[in-house]
């Protein structure tokens, strides 16, 4: 079978796919349509708006002035604003809106197959990095596709109405190449062009960015490709989001199957998905109708087909399943190279990723970039020699697991720090399953692994719940079989809960939720307090990949901590009781436990020097809660000499982050991404080679 049959075959079986997707959210669809045609322009959750607004703000994506004017002239409910604010970007463009378009649309290229000494064309592409270009599975259905394909920039009128002379470029899947069939996606390397510059360095290239916020059903969105081979086109203004589903996105514009493989813009030309597919009108057996009612048949053409809406793979979705691939060295520095927003981070972290001098697509970024800083350099901390702890010293028990002698010089020490809901788990296998995790990342980065009898791990699982439970004056039983996270998690001692109140409120706030009066579609039956709490941590959790239950234990076991000092004092020297008393220290903390590690340092023997600091899915980027720390936060503890922050912006312990917008003196902040369903895992986070590199490089001095 050839290239174009196996093309061809491919785009049939997603036409069907993307068909049954289509025909599995009818009523959704339909109750967007109808919110529509009642007048609502932007049919969206009040989630979504909020964040379409603070990121089109954020980024100055439109005008302050008009904004204002917009949003003065009569008392608004916050939903009502953001939909002002939508209003005006929909329909007012600065002048850059052109010109930016146009430099987007050089990224894009035509990709051809040579086959039976013909070229034909196959798809579109587009360049996501300097020498990476991203198309549809389907378009490159494995690296010996590629091998018979190149692609054409420039491939387009002139200004004058005249075809340009295009530039042909070889495809180099040697060099890097994957692809998935589920979310149809294909990422290639690109030969340099005759000057021997990546492509990226003279067409420009689209930075992907995970974050939300980038597009709201009722907004248009723009496609750039080459339908039917045919040269560059673009549809613009009169298309429109329908449809957002987990991993792709449904939306009215004009495109043809040439378009396999486009990149599908925002107006600020942010990439939001990658077009793969119409979606063709069915019957109720799920055949593909042609436009005169006919069931179609494959010797009909695709022009035959009645098309009602095209279908996007969302971005976001691709940008996960590459994170969680475990790429070579060489893999790993070109996925960098597709800049901090990605998730997919830098080949080394605290390197600032490799991006050309003129890259395509750069929106402004909101705040401070939050994937990587370097640290601030000082004199390396002076090494102290002592011998370490033989390892039939202070056996395996609930005091914690000692590490045995002569690792890492034999006298550095790798410390790892747990967090919450490890009561009654078996400190051994917890040990293992963190090293297993680092492990992971010290592979995909071609660095030797961990043993994990050289770790120390502090155990304080079961001290936690005991001092937990003192701590709570009257213990409350919740039989609902209705019972919400809200109130059965929320402390019963009041100063607690007003801590844990305040962290999840400041929380919320950080991710825009709005008034209190726009949340409140329902009351839950246990007070306004309570049905606040509920729907704030809702809020978090539609913003993120972890559900209410998850997000409201870790804020309410920190709120305890922080609350009580007893609690704090029993959980300290707990973990003091199996901490080494001398020597330089790696610590590696997590969740509860990077709270907990802040405040240790405070009381860490004068023997011990704190080289290095990893925090992962941290919420010490919270004013609440480092306001409450020993150290007094957010000032950098002189005895901590570096410190790497890692963090996933779908976790919402993490909301605070990144810390360099809050804590001084210099850190290194590692945004990473994890799977959807880990998004807080400790292992997920050492899985990451830049975190597992970091690590590494400070326990071999």
């Amino acid at each position: 079978m050839d290239a174009t049959d196996r093309s061809r075959e491919e785009r049939e079986r997603q036409t069907a796919a993307a068909a049954a997707r289509y025909a599995e959210n009818s009523d959704q669809r339909q109750a967007v349509e109808a919110r529509q045609d009642a007048g609502v322009a932007f049919p969206d959750s009040q989630q979504a708006l909020a964040a379409r607004a603070a990121r089109l703000l954020d980024r100055h994506a439109v005008p302050t002035a008009l904004v204002v004017e917009a949003v003065r002239a009569e008392p608004l409910s916050a939903p009502a604003a953001y939909e002002r604010i939508l209003g005006v970007s929909k329909e007012l463009q600065a002048w850059s809106f052109l010109p930016r378009g146009a430099r987007a649309a050089r990224t894009v290229a035509r990709i051809s197959v040579r086959e039976n000494g013909r070229e034909l064309p196959m798809g579109t592409g587009f360049l996501v990095s300097p020498s990476l270009l991203m198309t549809n599975h389907h378009v490159l259905t494995d690296a010996a596709v590629a091998r018979q394909c190149y692609v054409e920039f420039d491939a387009q009128v002139s200004v004058d109405n005249t075809p340009q002379a295009p530039t042909r470029l070889e495809l180099d899947p040697e060099g890097f190449f994957v692809a998935d069939e589920r979310l149809d996606f294909a990422l290639v390397r690109v030969e340099a062009g005759p000057d021997g510059q990546p492509p990226g360095e003279t067409f420009g290239w689209n930075r992907l960015s995970v974050q939300l916020g980038k597009l709201v059903i009722g907004e248009p969105v723009n496609v750039i490709g080459h339908p039917m081979g045919r040269l560059k086109e673009i549809a613009v203004r009169d298309n429109m989001l329908q449809m957002r589903l987990d991993d792709f996105l449904h939306y009215r514009t004009d495109t043809e199957p040439g378009n396999s493989g486009s990149p599908v813009f925002n107006d600020q030309w942010e990439v939001v998905a990658l077009h793969h597919r119409g979606v063709a009108r069915t019957d109720v057996q799920g055949r593909v109708l042609r436009r005169d009612g006919r069931v179609w048949q494959p010797g009909d053409g695709d022009d035959a087909i009645d098309w009602v809406s095209n279908e996007g793979v969302r971005i976001s979705s691709v940008l996960q399943h590459l994170a969680a691939l475990p790429p070579t060295s060489r893999e790993r520095a070109l996925l960098a190279e597709m800049g901090p927003e990605s998730g997919l981070g830098p080949a080394e972290a605290g390197v600032a990723p490799l991006a050309g001098p003129a890259p395509a697509v750069v929106a402004p970024v909101a705040g401070p970039a939050p994937a990587v800083m370097t640290p601030v350099a000082g004199p390396a901390p002076a090494a102290v020699t002592v011998p370490r702890p033989a390892a039939e010293a202070a056996p395996a028990g609930r005091a914690g697991l000692r590490a045995r002698g002569g690792a890492f010089g034999g006298h550095r020490h790798l410390v790892f720090l747990h967090g919450r809901s490890q009561e009654g788990k078996d400190p051994g296998r917890l040990r293992r399953a963190w090293a297993a995790g680092l492990n992971q990342g010290l592979v995909r980065a071609g660095l030797d692994p961990v043993d994990p009898e050289d770790v120390w791990f502090p155990y304080y699982g079961d001290r936690l719940v005991q001092a937990l439970t003192a701590h709570e004056a009257v213990p409350r039983v919740v039989e609902a079989p209705t019972a919400r996270a809200a109130e059965v998690v929320a402390p019963a001692t009041p100063s607690a809960r007003a801590v844990y109140e305040e962290i999840v409120g400041e929380a919320a706030a950080k991710w825009h939720v709005p008034s209190e009066e726009q949340l409140a579609t329902e009351r839950i039956g246990l007070g306004d307090v309570v049905g606040t709490l509920q729907r704030r941590l809702s809020w978090l959790a539609a913003r993120s990949d972890l559900d209410t239950w998850a997000i409201a234990l870790v804020f309410r076991d920190v709120a305890a901590y922080l609350d009580d000092r007893r609690v704090r004092d029993e959980v300290l020297d707990c973990v003091l009781g199996t901490m080494p008393d001398a020597g330089e220290v790696v610590l590696v903390s997590h969740s509860l436990g990077t709270v907990v590690g802040m405040d240790l340092v405070t009381r860490l023997s004068p023997g011990v020097q704190l080289v290095h600091l990893t925090t992962a899915g941290s919420p010490l980027g919270l004013d609440s809660v480092y306001s409450r720390l020993l150290v007094g936060g957010p000032k950098r503890p002189d005895r901590v000499a570096d410190w790497l922050n890692a963090w996933c912006p779908t976790d919402a312990v993490a909301i605070g982050c990144p810390l360099n917008d809050d804590w001084a003196d210099g850190l290194t902040d590692l945004a990473v991404l994890n799977s959807r369903d880990r998004a807080h895992d400790i292992e997920e986070y050492l899985a990451h080679a830049e975190v597992a590199r970091s690590i590494d490089r400070h326990l071999v001095g």
